[in-house]
């Protein structure tokens, strides 16, 4: 059975803005890793830290993408609030 994620890092910029980046994968660790070292998504090279935040799996891929998706219509504040739900 495959496992696909949905994840949302936080990255902070080199004048201290930090920013949100959503995406979905097949490897959590490894696209994590990809991201730190500036060889992931465009959005996230250059960026002084990258922290993954949040993280949902799911057991179909198209299921994954659809929520991948939702997530990135979601304000800065109601994507907050969801990583909230995950640290607690």
């Amino acid at each position: 059975m495959s496992v696909f994620y949905v994840y949302i890092l936080e990255t902070t910029a080199n004048n201290g803005k930090k920013s949100f980046y959503t995406g979905y994968t097949k490897d959590l660790f490894r696209r994590w890793t990809e991201h730190r070292k500036g060889t992931g998504a465009k959005f996230c090279r250059g960026k002084k830290d990258v922290e993954l935040k949040y993280f949902e799996t799911f057991t179909e891929r198209s299921v994954a993408m659809r929520r991948e998706l939702e997530i990135k219509t979601f304000s800065r504040q109601k994507k907050k609030e969801l990583i909230e739900t995950f640290d607690d």
